[in-house]
């Protein structure tokens, strides 16, 4: 631990489907061919967050191939209100639409992140505490809300990786193209945007190297997207 700064962890996710959507597809909803960064960041986040500490992802280790898997599945074409006025209430039957997905299947990573202390982190709150807690929740496998990969109906089975790992393609490297890297706003310390805020989407050009996703650091991102305009 260095200052405000927390060591790596290396963190395993799996699980038997999963969708991180491409945003360019509009009708049906078609899968990047690996996991992307904000969607590491919502499982770390959904084993701890606090306002006191922000996420950076790393890296994202590639321990299958990628395998594909095509089906139709039904959603609703609107987002529920949070807090529904009298007639705005989601009647799902109205809404109900039926759609192909193009997910992934039988995925295994391990996602190397850490976090840095925020704005809100007081005298009280060294980097040590939220290291055990993160540590202890961990080990445990407790989280705030179930962790999922793209999709809230396709579970992920999160754990420490402590034996050696090995990616896929080592020795190889190929472009994936522009991904979604996350949302961005002022002030970004993780979790969810303020109300206010003016949110704008982040996208990077990925490579797989040897089977890893090197995600760089979120103001390279920001710096590349400003000097595209």
């Amino acid at each position: 631990m260095r200052g405000g700064k927390s060591d790596p962890f290396r963190v395993r996710v799996s699980g038997e489907l999963a969708c991180f959507t491409r945003p360019e597809m509009k009708v049906e909803r078609v899968s990047y061919e690996v996991m992307t960064p904000s969607a590491a960041r919502g499982i770390l986040e959904a084993i701890l967050w606090k306002p006191q500490i922000a996420w950076h992802i790393g890296a994202i280790e590639v321990l299958n191939p990628v395998r594909w898997a095509s089906f139709r599945r039904n959603e609703v074409q609107k987002v529920a209100p949070k807090s529904p006025k009298a007639g705005e209430a989601l009647i799902v039957e109205d809404e109900r639409t039926q759609r192909n997905t193009v997910a992934l299947r039988d995925v295994d990573y391990v996602v190397e992140a850490w976090f840095e202390l925020t704005s809100e982190a007081g005298d009280s709150d060294p980097v040590a505490k939220y290291v055990e807690m993160f540590r202890r929740r961990l080990e445990k496998g407790q989280h705030h809300h179930a962790p999922y990969l793209g999709c809230r109906e396709f579970a992920a089975r999160v754990g420490p990786a402590k034996e050696e790992t090995h990616p896929i393609d080592p020795g190889v490297a190929r472009p994936l193209g522009w991904m979604f890297y996350d949302f961005d706003w002022p002030g970004f310390a993780g979790g969810d945007a303020p109300r206010d805020a003016v949110v704008r989407p982040l996208f990077f050009d990925a490579r797989l190297e040897g089977g890893v996703v090197r995600v760089p650091a979120r103001r390279e991102v920001r710096g590349a997207m400003e000097g595209q305009r």
